[in-house]
């Protein structure tokens, strides 16, 4: 396939651009600047765009398969998330080109029915970007004319390594039987290519150990 990947100096963006190169998918790694080039993965074509520019993104999704959004604003600019979805969505309308995004876990489900950013002990420095993932995934739900699918995180996000194992679900937040709810970002890489190589899911699905 050829897949554009937008926040590919990322920490996640980074893996995803990783484990498509391995499976042996053309790869136009794209970042903010070209003062970046040097942290994209080599054997990925290098691109410099502003992701919140839906005629940028329409310009490097021109002939693709797939693109992939994995941006993060810094702290402070969360509102940028939401308008980096806009974009990918006026630019990706009606061109059959599908996007897959990451997302954030915020507003998945917790076994009270609360919605995790809205429950009792979710730590306030993560809920500017986390209100701001609920948001995108919101855009997201109300937009038209695009095959998109919304990949949420469990709640720790983290590097770590490679098995290829996961469990899958939708809207709930996925716990083990410790209670925990966590994912290597590699593994969720795994996830999100697998996602774009055998097509499964249309909305929002949720991955964890």
């Amino acid at each position: 396939m050829r897949i554009t990947v937008f926040g590919a100096t990322g920490a996640t963006g980074s893996r995803v651009v990783t484990e498509a190169l391995a499976r042996g998918h053309q790869v136009t790694a794209v970042a903010r600047s070209a003062d970046r080039f040097p942290a994209l993965h080599p054997s990925a074509t290098h691109r410099a765009a502003d992701a919140a520019d839906p005629a940028a993104v329409a310009e490097l999704a021109e002939g693709q398969d797939l693109v992939i959004t994995a941006t993060r604003p810094r702290p402070g600019r969360e509102p940028e998330l939401v308008q980096v979805a806009e974009a990918m969505l006026t630019a990706l309308r009606d061109t059959g080109v599908r996007l897959l995004m990451v997302g954030g876990s915020a507003s998945l489900r917790v076994a009270s029915g609360e919605l995790l950013v809205h429950t009792a002990d979710f730590p306030a420095h993560l809920r500017p970007i986390a209100l701001a993932c609920k948001d995108q995934l919101a855009v997201a739900e109300a937009s038209t004319g695009v095959d998109w699918t919304y990949l949420s995180p469990p709640m720790l996000l983290e590097p770590g390594v490679r098995t290829g194992r996961y469990r899958v679900g939708k809207d709930e937040l996925l716990v083990d039987e410790r209670g925990e709810s966590a994912i290597s970002m590699e593994d969720f890489a795994v996830a999100l290519l697998d996602e774009a190589e055998q097509p499964r899911h249309r909305g929002r699905f949720t991955v964890a150990y």
